[in-house]
């Protein structure tokens, strides 16, 4: 698979699933809350910001870079485990949802509560449903881009 079309899948699904949590999350934490409760993971004395979380230019940027990179990254871990099944962009798709789902389980009751607490004060529902929608994007992006192009 062209790794320039996997790190561009990864990269718009990240801007998918954070504008959808950051749209959300202005009726709770705050616009800002998810970037900088990434940034909190490297930046702990993030771990008790206040809310509604304000802007705070190096931890909204800190933390975008942070989701950017796990986003691509586990663009690949997807294509290498499971590009050779996805035949359409529905196998994609779906393959891509169940994927996520597993990330975020894993995220949210394994991972966050050791190492980045301050996250969990994101919505669960909204956060496993940014996950679905970034891993429909990134599975019906890379399908996609694996499809050869018709002769003309």
């Amino acid at each position: 698979m062209n790794t320039k079309k996997v790190l561009i899948a990864g990269l718009v699904a990240s801007i998918v699933m954070a504008m959808m949590e950051m749209i959300y999350e202005i009726f709770g934490v705050g616009f800002w809350s998810a970037p900088t409760f990434i940034a909190a993971t490297v930046m702990r004395g993030l771990q008790t910001v206040a809310t509604p979380v304000p802007f705070a230019l190096v931890p909204v940027v800190v933390g975008m870079m942070g989701h950017m990179m796990n986003s691509v990254i586990l663009g690949f871990v997807f294509v290498a485990a499971f590009g050779k099944r996805l035949a359409s962009q529905t196998t994609g798709m779906v393959y891509g949802t169940v994927y996520a789902l597993v990330i975020f389980f894993v995220m949210w009751f394994v991972v966050l509560p050791l190492i980045d607490p301050v996250m969990l004060k994101l919505n669960p529902y909204v956060f496993a449903l940014a996950h679905v929608v970034w891993g429909a994007v990134i599975g019906a992006m890379v399908v996609r881009s694996a499809v050869p192009k018709a002769a003309v």
